[in-house]
């Protein structure tokens, strides 16, 4: 006879190792992310919490973990710096009503039909940007606004560091994080049961106190301290244009990285698929309290869902747990925070900075799917160059353009037998995108022959193509030999009620 609680909860043990190890992973990449954020470095474990407890007990995706993401800190320093933290609670609340407005309008399966290099082309812009600014952190030194201004102002910044002791010491502890992340897949297996970034930063804390070394390390002001739930007067800040245009990137960004990593996990084991509207609506609930509680946003990230996978999670419990488990070390241990070193933290952002640039994409791509390439590499550099919001706009722009060009696509072939009609034959989608091609094709036949065009392969005639071959057919009809004789396309059959 099964233990009453064992039958219950067949999956507990597995779940509870599991929550440990996602812990362990989600504790300082919280706090790095809130850092690099410019907030409070306890709003990233709020965030962190609710990701877990809130988010992790509704349904959706059930082993995938929610929390602060690499791939929003970009947009949520700016919008910090440009409207201010009160007005970030604002933000991330009504993005969290509008992914639970989307995803009970079931529009959660649409966000797949987004082209995968618009949101590679995201992710690879947001890992620059966050690799340059960090890089300044790991240094001591504050970094410019512009995305722009942080990689050109780079190697004055990196010859200043080399002439001051302490922008010495705290480069060099950053690098020697980055370096153990790197290495640590290499370690013995018993050793890599604990996590590399809870490693580095560990062993980069120990370092500090040991040598007493001359670094910034993290500002704490305590869990209750940090909650600032946005004043009212700050929703008067929704009349603005430029606040509603950040809303609206925070939830796009934020439900597509959402919705992309739950088919990510979905392959990463062989439990229950994603239910994609009720996903949405599980991280818009968990979006609007971080909102109320004035925290940062929070998306779905692939490196604690991966950890949850491979450390053998079967339910939602593990994540649930896991968010437990932070809630606690940010109530009881919250003095520990102030020990960690500002650059270990930039460290672990520039590698994942890094991750999030598809370098192997790209040169895939490159090879068979150029377009698809350009997209992604055009989406990344105006990230950069302009802002995050300007950037995806112009790659989904790009996106629709390539499609439509392609939806466009047509065969004309011209048969010229030396006697008779020339036979001219279309095929495919005559569109006006098309239409320079076309005629181009049928201006060079000779005008001295008699003409039959054939149009019975077309898939789709436009008005503008119509209209342009008719005008065309009377005019080489006036000076030709005989009339061109057309073979209009067949209509499709009806089908039956």
């Amino acid at each position: 006879m099964n233990i009453a609680g064992t039958s219950r909860f067949p999956h507990l043990k597995a779940d509870f190792a599991a929550s440990l190890v996602v812990f362990l992973v989600a504790l300082p990449l919280c706090v790095g992310v809130a850092v690099a954020s410019g907030v409070p470095a306890e709003l990233g474990l709020v965030t962190g919490i609710v990701g877990g407890i809130v988010t992790g007990l509704m349904r959706g995706s059930s082993l995938q973990v929610s929390g602060p993401a690499a791939g929003l800190t970009v947009l949520v320093f700016e919008a910090v710096q440009e409207f201010g933290l009160p007005a970030l609670g604002v933000i991330v609340l009504v993005s969290g009503v509008l992914q639970i407005a989307m995803g009970a309008l079931r529009l959660g399966r649409y966000f797949r039909a987004i082209s995968v290099s618009v949101v590679e082309g995201m992710l690879a812009g947001i890992g620059l940007v966050l690799i340059a600014g960090q890089l300044y952190s790991m240094a001591g030194a504050k970094a410019p606004e512009s995305g722009l201004g942080k990689i050109a102002g780079l190697p004055e910044a990196l010859v200043t560091s080399l002439g001051d002791t302490g922008a010495l010491a705290s480069l060099g502890l950053g690098a020697a994080t980055i370096a153990v992340l790197v290495l640590w897949k290499r370690m013995p297996a018993k050793v890599r049961t604990v996590p590399g970034p809870l490693a580095a930063v560990g062993l980069a804390t120990l370092a500090v106190l040991l040598f007493s070394m001359p670094v910034a390390t993290v500002e704490v002001q305590g869990l209750l301290g940090s909650i600032q739930p946005p004043p009212l007067g700050a929703f008067g800040e929704l009349a603005s244009v430029g606040l509603l245009g950040t809303v609206i990137a925070f939830t796009l960004i934020a439900s597509a990285e959402s919705l992309f990593s739950a088919a990510a996990v979905d392959r990463l084991h062989d439990g229950p698929r994603t239910e994609y509207d009720k996903e949405l609506m599980a991280q818009g609930a968990g979006n609007a309290v971080c909102g109320v509680l004035g925290a940062l946003p929070m998306t779905a990230v692939i490196v604690r869902s991966s950890a949850n996978v491979a450390a053998g999670a079967r339910t939602k419990a593990s994540r649930v747990m896991h968010g437990v488990w932070l809630l606690l070390f940010a109530a009881l241990l919250p003095s520990v925070l102030a020990y960690i070193p500002l650059p270990a933290l930039a460290g672990i952002l520039v590698h994942a900075g890094a991750k999030l640039v598809p370098l192997r994409t790209i040169a895939t791509l490159w090879r068979e799917h150029r377009g698809e390439a350009l997209i992604l590499v055009v989406t990344a550099v105006s990230i950069v160059a302009i802002s995050m919001f300007e950037g995806v706009l112009i790659g989904l722009a790009l996106a629709v353009v390539k499609t439509a060009w392609e939806a466009s696509h047509i065969k004309v072939q011209v048969v010229d037998k030396g006697a008779g009609p020339v036979r001219v034959y279309l095929s495919g989608n005559a569109t006006f995108l098309r239409l320079p091609k076309i005629l181009d094709d049928l201006e060079a036949l000779p005008q001295d022959r008699p003409v039959e065009l054939d149009l019975t392969g077309l898939h789709h005639l436009d008005h503008a193509c119509r209209t342009a071959l008719e005008t065309w057919a009377e005019r080489h009809s006036a000076v030709g030999p005989e009339p061109v004789k057309v073979h209009e396309p067949q209509p499709e059959p009806a089908t039956a009620a």
